[in-house]
Parts: C-alpha cells; sequence; structure tokens
C-alpha cells in the first residue's frame, strides 16, 4: 500500500509512517543543500515557515523562461553530509519530513524521535523522473545569496514518490540492514 501525505504535513500523519512504507507527497516542498543547511543551523531566520514542512535535499536544475522559472532536473543529494546540522532544523523550526539520498546518522534520528519527524529516500539517479512530479516553482529564496544550486526553492510536486527510511517512533531501515548484514556476514565466516 502507498500513503499519500498533502503539505502541510502534520503530526499525526508523520508520526503515523513505518519504517519501509512507500509514501507520495503532494503540495509544497522546499530544497536545500549545505549552505542552507549552515545557515539555518546557525540560528538565522527561515525565509519561510518550514512547521509541518519537508526540506529535500536537492539543488535542482532551475531555468527561467518566458517570465517563470522551470525544473529541468530534481534528483537528490548525499543526506549524510547534512547530518552535523540536521537535529537542530528539526527541533527549531519545526520539520515533518527530511527528504534525501542515502542515510543520516544518530543525532537526526533522535531527533525525529524526539521530535515526530519522518526520513524519506528518494530515488537517486532519478533526476529526470522526479522533476516530472515538480508542477510549479512557487518561490525562490536566498538566490543571491547563495547562488542557484544552494538556494531554498519551493516546489509544489505531485505523487513526489518516496520510502521511509527512518520513522518518527525510532526505527531505522538502514540500521536494521546493517545489523542484518553484519550477523550473516559472521555466520558466513564461521
Amino acid at each position: 500500500m502507498i500513503k499519500k501525505l498533502t503539505y502541510p504535513f502534520t503530526p499525526a500523519q508523520v508520526r503515523s509512517l513505518k519504517v519501509g512504507e512507500r509514501v507520495l507527497l503532494c503540495g509544497r516542498i522546499f530544497t536545500g543543500r549545505d549552505r542552507l543547511h549552515q545557515y539555518l543551523a546557525a540560528g538565522r531566520r527561515s525565509p519561510v515557515s518550514l512547521r509541518n514542512g519537508a526540506i529535500y535535499h536537492c539543488g535542482p536544475v532551475v531555468v527561467r523562461a518566458k517570465g517563470r522559472w522551470n525544473v529541468r532536473a530534481a534528483g537528490p543529494t548525499t543526506s549524510a553530509r547534512l547530518e552535523p546540522y540536521m537535529a537542530s532544523i528539526i527541533k527549531r523550526y519545526g520539520l515533518s519530513l527530511i527528504i534525501g539520498k542515502g542515510g543520516m546518522g544518530a543525532s537526526t534520528a533522535q531527533a525525529c524521535r524526539d521530535y515526530g519527524c519522518t526520513y524519506l529516500q528518494a530515488v537517486g539517479g532519478a533526476a529526470q523522473v522526479l522533476k516530472d512530479t515538480v508542477q510549479k516553482v512557487c518561490g525562490v529564496h536566498l538566490y543571491k545569496a547563495f547562488g542557484p544550486t544552494e538556494a531554498l526553492w519551493e516546489l509544489e510536486v505531485r505523487d513526489f514518490p518516496c520510502l521511509v527510511t527512518m520513522d518518527a517512533r525510532g526505527r531505522n531501515l538502514p540500521a536494521q540492514i546493517a545489523k542484518r548484514s553484519e550477523t550473516m556476514l559472521r555466520k558466513l565466516t564461521r
């Protein structure tokens, strides 16, 4: 079964998600990479409210044509390098969802459990497929300060596909897989 979530992503919706579930997101999501995370973790004011929102670890390829922004690619970037900032951002800004690629660390997992946030993985290497879910660009912030790739983009999406890999109850799919793999490896090397 696939769950469909619509922005704003309420605490009840987010806490109902379980590791391994597939999710389709609809509504607004916000992109953010290294510069934005450093900026927010330093306690600076977010140009938009992130409460009950989703940060997508993505530097979209966006071009301006005929007076409007058009997304040409929207693939996820590696989330692990944002680990030093994520827990404080979840706490300070009331974030509900993180979307990215790869795993996140222990401090993010703890913050998800403490503040009711969930980490979703988007498919790496599918930038063209994921951009097709973007209905429009609703806004761009910090463009002059950070440049196009690092700016905070507000994207309206429909049926953006994700997989729950860290839930608000503390379950962590990458950690479960690593533990099972270690157990199997020990059995094989005896």
